[in-house]
């Protein structure tokens, strides 16, 4: 059978809801999914991978028994509803986040409370806390005891009722704020976090996350400790935007008044690694497993610091779903990105992907051949599906053969999917009408578009079967792989509103995979081939509004005694 998986990209809130109308098109527990959807393909997915927003929905699902998207609107009206994001956490004058006068009080010493037990901590404490009260609203304070391992123990994860989740977050090297892609990729499964790439190579048992270890084993013999894998604090992890604000600081139209406030905030912050994850003891201290040449600066630090997963402008989870060991014949790629001015995905991140396998970080990977993101705004690629990678035979150039892309970008149907990722509030009718979007964005229009397209996903998804046993396929797939398939063509004229200074970290995109599709194209003529919003970067910080940003010094400021 083929193996699938699913990658959930970041963007906050619009990734999260976007994202779920996409995987309830996918599920077929949700009504209509089976008839005007894709109902089903979650249920044959074997993994499924999230950052950043993406993760807060995949965690949701995952943590919350595998729940389905169409179980948490249904119960939108309960008291304890999931995805309660009426009011923000961050906005000033809105008392939701202070609920029965204690909720703030709960949190302080909650962290408090890990403080006290003698682990350092971070602003990401105190939002992995605050956000957990919307993911896992039925637990005492929000899952305060609640740990990622728990996992694992679930009946619906050891039947195999669920696919295998996926977090991902980036390390930051000590002294340092900006991320690219050379940083080293962090992911968490209910197993093991680390990282397979070259600079650590290796994992841990993420349930005894704390435990003081040299190179894999306790300092004191027999002594682990259990419970730092806190299940708000990873999800926290994945989705740090606090730097963020620092580093793009200078772009925002706020008063000054109000801007030197929170550089003084956000710097004093940062000088003190506050603003990121900060996992410590090190869960690699002096691990011997890096490769020939790689640096050692992870292994050497007493801390591992971790942000937020897209900060290296890879916004969509793909890394660790191509590696060879997981044998994946297709993952589909939500994209809910705000790459462009409009706050839609340009292909960026699918971009970045390909790029990394030819840096030092990814000299181990094999990503299919993309266009450049002007290509994708002139072709059209970001608005509607895409296939990339459909024939293996022009893929041998790369280290292996990779899974084939179906690419699905948030793009506009019955609702502005468009929204900011600094959005921190949606009301009822506005949460639906993302999922909505979504649902539609997933399905052509809930087949609309295209009433052939369903049968189109089932030929690439047993794509990689068929070229591996040199099997026939039905001739209607070959119809669909020319409708889908990206087939090498290239149009760079440059487009306004896209390749934002956001993509500082990755030199020459266009150049670069103007090349590689040159070469895809050159390869078999007519055949396919072949950023985040990094930390949520690629949000156009001219539209963020002071009151939002007075929100997020004034959750600093509660705070800043504490850390």
């Amino acid at each position: 059978m083929p193996k699938i998986a699913v990658a959930c990209s970041g963007g906050g809130y619009r990734a999260m809801l976007s994202g779920a109308g996409m995987l309830a098109a996918m599920d077929n527990r949700t009504d209509g999914a089976n008839e005007h959807g894709l109902g089903g393909l979650l249920q044959g997915a074997t993994y499924l991978a999230g950052l950043s927003g993406g993760n807060w929905l995949t965690s949701t699902l995952a943590w919350n028994n595998w729940t389905s998207v169409q179980a948490i609107v249904d119960n939108t009206t309960e008291s304890n509803s999931i995805w309660d994001i009426s009011h923000s956490i961050l906005t000033p004058g809105v008392i939701n986040i202070f609920k029965t006068g204690s909720r703030w009080d709960d949190i302080s010493d909650d962290v408090q409370d890990k403080k006290d037990a003698g682990f350092n901590i971070s602003l990401a404490d105190v939002w992995g806390r605050a956000l957990a009260y919307n993911f896992w609203p039925s637990l005492h304070r929000g899952g305060v005891g609640y740990t990622w391992s728990t996992l694992r123990e679930a009946d619906v994860f050891k039947n195999g009722e669920m696919p295998f989740p996926i977090t991902v977050a980036d390390g930051r090297y000590p002294g340092t704020t900006v991320i690219n892609l050379n940083a080293t990729l962090f992911e968490f499964n209910p197993f093991e976090m680390g990282s397979w790439d070259p600079t650590l190579n290796a994992f841990t048992d993420v349930k005894y996350l704390g435990t003081n270890v040299t190179n894999g084993k306790p300092v004191n013999k027999g002594q682990c400790i259990a419970g730092f894998d806190n299940t708000g604090f990873i999800t926290a992890t994945s989705s740090t935007l606090f730097n963020q604000f620092l580093l793009r600081l200078n772009s925002t139209d706020l008063p000054s008044f109000i801007a030197n406030l929170a550089t003084d905030f956000l710097e004093d912050l940062s000088d003190n690694s506050d603003d990121i994850a900060i996992y410590a003891p090190n869960p690699f201290k002096e691990a011997n497993f890096l490769q020939k040449n790689a640096t050692s600066s992870i292994i050497e630090s007493e801390y591992l610091f971790l942000v937020d997963g897209g900060e290296d402008n890879q916004n969509i989870p793909l890394v660790p779903l191509l590696q060879k060991e997981r044998e994946l014949d297709v993952i589909f790629a939500l994209d809910n990105s705000a790459d462009t001015d409009d706050y839609w995905p340009d292909g960026a991140s699918l971009v970045n992907t390909y790029q990394r396998q030819f840096g030092s970080q990814g000299l181990n990977l094999s990503f299919p051949y993309v266009p450049d993101v002007n290509t994708f705004v002139n072709l059209g690629l970001n608005k509607k599906p895409t296939f990339f990678g459909c024939d293996a035979r022009n893929l041998t150039d790369l280290e292996y053969i990779p899974p084939l892309i179906v690419y699905i970008p948030n793009s506009r149907h019955s609702f502005n999917g468009n929204q900011s990722t600094f959005k921190m509030s949606y009301s009822d009718s506005e949460r639906l009408g993302m999922i909505k979007n979504g649902f539609e964005a997933a399905t052509v229009g809930n087949f609309t578009d295209d009433s052939d397209f369903l049968g189109c996903v089932g030929c690439a998804i047993i794509r990689r079967k068929q070229q591996n046993l040199n099997a026939t396929l039905p001739s209607e797939c070959s119809q669909c792989f020319t409708n889908y398939c990206w087939n090498g063509t290239i149009d760079s004229r440059s487009v306004s509103g896209v390749g934002n200074d956001d993509y500082s970290s990755s030199a020459s995109l266009s150049a670069s995979a103007a090349a590689a599709s040159a070469s895809a194209s050159a390869s078999a003529s007519g055949s396919s081939t072949h950023k985040k919003n990094a930390g949520n970067a690629l949000v156009n910080y001219s539209n963020l509004n002071t009151n939002t940003f007075i929100g997020v010094l004034s959750v600093i400021s509660a705070v800043f005694g504490l850390i």
